[in-house]
């Protein structure tokens, strides 16, 4: 647990590397010809749970202490050694399952209950289904555990995207098989996420055509050799401390921000200075300089682009002038945990006027109180309430933290060296 206590901040801070580069960096140089060398891979459960799945599958990782060297399987997937556990992670989930079904023999994954419970696999499994792979729950309710039989060899697939874990994990998996794939996707979602893993296939030269993001095309069986791949800071962590400074009237200065990497949740900047917050960008630098300055303005915001920054903006909307509305973020529910009614449930804990609308949030602005509050296993929201802890009166207790280490392990320690009153309860 974390005890929070309201704060001022200043000096510098330095975002830890980005989680979904670090799963996706893992998971092409195991599928790779020859060595993989992955730099400032992001010390996390869920990269020691993507490892350890690429492992399983016939993959040699060494791992050193601000590196990784990976010996590749050129795209050739047989079976795996035992069942492969995603841990917590929904990308280790969901892009291992379509690898499974390059395979020829079953190969069984699950993870812990969040995975088990709350991450929807139907529609991946309905869309390898479709390509004649053997694809099913083990309980037929569309989760985790799954058997999965290949091989994929190619056709034509159609499925519903409004989570990009299931589209990026099919346009992976058909870049390895024999092809050629036609992908047609039902209500894209989470574009940018897509977009990610499509830059991946064009570092790597693997061909694609792209129509809006609703129908793919893939030549299949490409080769490619190994790399050399250096991890950007993470932006979706960047959240944390922009907001922490912005709701504690603070200047920080933050590190290892690229602006010009194609992470989605960038975007939370953008919306941020909607909302009047003063923010300076150096690009060469690679910073971000967050200024004191007015109260926030609630706004109407569309937050599909930036779905994993739901909980960290309604804490910035708490602390805003008027009325915020959080759109088109439904898929928010099938996350860690549904947060969209956990993020309404801890906050009005604190005093928050937030209201749980079908898509989103709505949140009237004012101030929050000190409270005991719990993350549900979530790293986002643990850090949220944290954030919201800092600007609060009065203390604020965050039960169950131990999750922070899935993107952010050094969390608490980096923010006290900013001035942030966050204790250590046990």
């Amino acid at each position: 647990m974390y005890l929070v206590k309201p704060s001022t901040l200043q000096g510098e801070i330095q975002i830890p590397p980005s989680k979904s580069h670090s799963l996706r960096a893992i998971l092409f140089g195991a599928l790779g010809s020859g060595k993989t060398t992955v730099h400032n891979f992001l010390p996390s459960p869920d990269i020691a749970a993507m490892i350890q799945a690429c492992c399983s599958l016939g993959c040699i990782i060494k791992c050193n202490e601000n590196s990784l060297e990976i010996e590749g399987l050129s795209g050739k997937i047989q079976g795996a050694e035992d069942v492969i556990y995603a841990g917590n992670s929904g990308i280790v989930l969901r892009f291992i399952a379509a690898i499974a079904a390059l395979g020829t023999e079953p190969i069984l994954i699950t993870g812990d209950a969040s995975i088990r419970h709350q991450r929807p696999m139907q529609p991946l499994l309905d869309a390898l289904k479709q390509l004649n792979v053997q694809a099913r729950a083990t309980r037929n309710n569309g989760y985790a555990p799954l058997i999965i039989e290949g091989p994929l060899t190619n056709g034509f697939t159609r499925l519903f995207g409004e989570d990009s874990q299931h589209v990026s994990s099919l346009l992976i998996a058909a870049s390895q098989a024999p092809g050629p794939f036609e992908i047609e996707v039902l209500n894209p979602g989470e574009k940018p996420w897509v977009a990610m893993t499509l830059d991946w296939l064009t570092r790597l030269g693997i061909p694609y055509e792209n129509a809006d993001f609703n129908r793919f095309w893939i030549k299949g069986n490409h080769r490619y050799s190994g790399f050399s791949y250096t991890v950007p800071g993470d932006l979706s962590s960047l959240a944390f401390p922009v907001v922490a400074a912005l709701v504690t009237q603070s200047e920080i200065l933050v590190q290892h921000v690229d602006m010009l990497d194609c992470q989605g949740d960038k975007k939370l900047v953008e919306i941020l200075k909607e909302m009047g917050a003063q923010i300076d960008e150096d690009t060469a630098a690679k910073t971000l300089k967050i200024h004191k300055g007015n109260r926030l303005k609630g706004i109407v915001v569309d937050m599909n682009d930036c779905v994993d920054a739901i909980p960290i903006l309604a804490v910035a909307a708490c602390y805003a002038e008027g009325t915020t509305f959080l759109r088109n973020v439904e898929i928010a529910r099938f996350k860690e945990c549904d947060r969209l009614a956990c993020t309404v449930k801890e906050l009005r804990k604190m005093g928050a006027l937030i209201e749980e609308l079908p898509d989103g949030l709505k949140i009237e602005g004012g101030l929050l109180q000190g409270a005991n509050v719990f993350s549900h296993h979530d790293h986002r929201m643990a850090m949220s309430l944290v954030v919201a802890g800092l600007g609060a009166k009065g203390e604020t207790l965050v039960q169950a933290t131990e999750c922070i280490s899935k993107t952010f392990s050094t969390f608490q320690t980096d923010f006290a060296k900013l001035g942030a009153l966050i204790e250590i309860q046990t």
